[in-house]
């Protein structure tokens, strides 16, 4: 088949995934008042994410199976994570968690599309480690909730599976979006500066960037 129709396929079937996201993190973790959002901007929003993240990975990783399926499955759960945090500021530990022991098992098993030596695991082991931490360590200052314990659970799958160069790269496409799009709002006068503003969407589309256009060393 051409590569340009299963690509344009990809990106449809991520678009329906996303919608499918989307109305599951309307659903669940279930709100504390029982309501289910309907659809708004942020449904558009995950059916891009969904649409480019699956494009992206048959794009990427179409020509070998192996690598398309470990990358695939990490997808799928980043978009599911990307709509619940856009809806609910949660990133749920029933699947960060899984995620992490995901990363490890792909290593395990040697199907790891990043990491191919014991140097390149150690850089993925102690940035899982000291990023979250780190991260963490500088949020104290500014009070609870300034960054999201899912959030440090979603960096260490990301520099287990991905390695360190590609976290690194995540965390700083992910700041910068999420410093435009803020500006952006400001501008606008949609938030202000006392609005909370969740970082894991960012974060995420920072990940998906990383993993699927960064070329490996």
């Amino acid at each position: 088949m051409d590569p340009s129709v299963l690509i344009g396929l990809a990106a449809v079937v991520g678009a329906a995934w996303g919608l499918a996201a989307d109305r599951l993190a309307a659903r669940w973790p279930a709100h504390e008042d029982g309501s289910i959002r309907p659809i708004d901007w942020r449904t558009p929003v995950v059916v891009l994410v969904g649409a480019a993240a699956f494009a992206g990975t048959v794009l990427r990783f179409g020509a070998t199976p192996t690598d398309f399926g470990v990358v695939g499955i990490y997808m799928v759960a980043l978009v599911v994570l990307f709509a619940t945090d856009l809806d609910q500021r949660l990133l749920p530990d029933l699947i960060t968690l899984p995620l992490i022991g995901y990363a490890v098992v792909v290593y395990l098993l040697g199907v790891s599309p990043f990491i191919a030596t014991t140097e390149d695991l150690a850089w993925a082991i102690g940035a899982a480690v000291v990023v979250p931490a780190a991260m963490y360590l500088l949020s104290i200052p500014f009070g609870q909730g300034a960054i999201g314990q899912g959030d440090l659970k979603l960096l260490v799958s990301v520099g287990l599976l991905a390695g360190s160069g590609k976290l690194f790269y995540a965390l700083i496409a992910g700041a910068l979006l999420a410093g435009v799009t803020v500006g952006v709002l400001l501008f606008v006068r949609r938030i202000s500066l006392k609005s909370y503003v969740p970082y894991g969407p960012f974060l995420i589309a920072g990940t998906i960037w990383a993993i699927l256009a960064l070329a490996q060393p």
